[in-house]
């Protein structure tokens, strides 16, 4: 008995093991997506972009459903995990942005000479664009500055930080700092990686239930037979009772037991049975069977 428990005990650390390597593979995996489609965003174009979003999420439900087990939400969690690794390497792309904008960009006073408010699209909120120049009357290089909220007048003057090569907005100092980006990139990605461990959670659980129904389906099934031969040749009593001890089918009620004895043309008494289980062709009280 101890080297079965032993046996049965290995055996789980082992699966254990398994999945928590597969679970460390899969997070290293989602991992390497965030920095290969961060390294790719300036490279290629959203028609590159968008097929290799869609086959991350093929390979996550396939993991998910097929590796892990999550079978009711396992769509819902591979779409969580993509929606966040997209949303890191976009935010990681603005702290790219405004780290590349801190390095190269120059610090200058600037006048607002236009602004514009952004076209209206269904709720969303929008921006105000800015049009800037220096104070020798020259435009500032670049896009024009983009801010979330009406911050500024026709006429102000502020200092901003412009991109020599023209290819950045200017932003203001307080913009261009990445920290902010840089830590809500982390984030997300952190929230891909934790939604990986709730997959082999969820999918753990899934399968150590489906396990113990298997097991117990297993077990209800041997038992059954394990009936039907005790009642093939146990002897009858003196009152012509064939009588077994419910212990040794922990798995049976007595309505099932009573389905297998009609089955073999015999009845279950209901009444006076004494800890025990009687059968016979005739009853005073026949037990309802299952």
């Amino acid at each position: 008995m101890s080297s079965v428990a032993g046996t049965s005990d290995e055996a789980r650390g082992r699966r254990v093991w398994r999945v928590v390597l597969l679970a460390v593979g899969t997070a290293c995996y989602v991992l390497a997506v965030i920095a290969g489609m961060y390294v790719l965003m300036d490279d290629v174009g959203l028609a590159v972009q968008i097929p290799l979003w869609v086959l991350h999420t093929v390979v996550l439900l396939i993991v998910g459903v097929r590796v892990f087990g999550v079978r009711d939400s396992g769509l819902g969690a591979a779409l969580f995990v993509v929606a966040t690794s997209v949303m890191a390497v976009g935010v990681a792309d603005m702290a790219r942005n405004d780290l590349t904008l801190q390095q190269r960009g120059e610090k200058v006073v600037a006048t607002v000479v236009s602004e514009r408010l952004e076209e209206a699209q269904g709720r969303k909120s929008r921006d105000t664009f800015y049009t800037l120049e220096h104070e020798d009357g020259t435009p500032v290089p670049g896009p024009e500055m983009r801010m979330t909220s009406d911050a500024y007048d026709v006429g102000e003057v502020l200092t901003v930080i412009e991109d020599p090569e023209a290819e950045l907005p200017p932003q203001t100092p307080g913009q261009a700092d990445a920290t902010g980006d840089a830590l809500g990139s982390a984030g997300f990605a952190l929230a891909a990686v934790v939604a990986v461990g709730w997959m082999v959670w969820r999918g753990s659980v899934g399968t150590r239930k489906r396990d113990e129904t298997a097991a117990s389906d297993r077990a209800q099934r041997e038992q059954e037979e394990k009936l039907r031969e005790a009642l093939r040749t146990y002897p009858a009593d003196r009152r012509g009772y064939i009588k077994v001890s419910p212990g040794e089918f922990p798995a049976l009620s007595q309505g099932r037991a009573a389905r297998i004895a009609w089955e073999m043309g015999l009845k279950a008494e209901a009444v006076g049975n004494r800890g025990v289980w009687r059968f016979k062709d005739t009853v005073i009280e026949e037990v309802p069977h299952e």
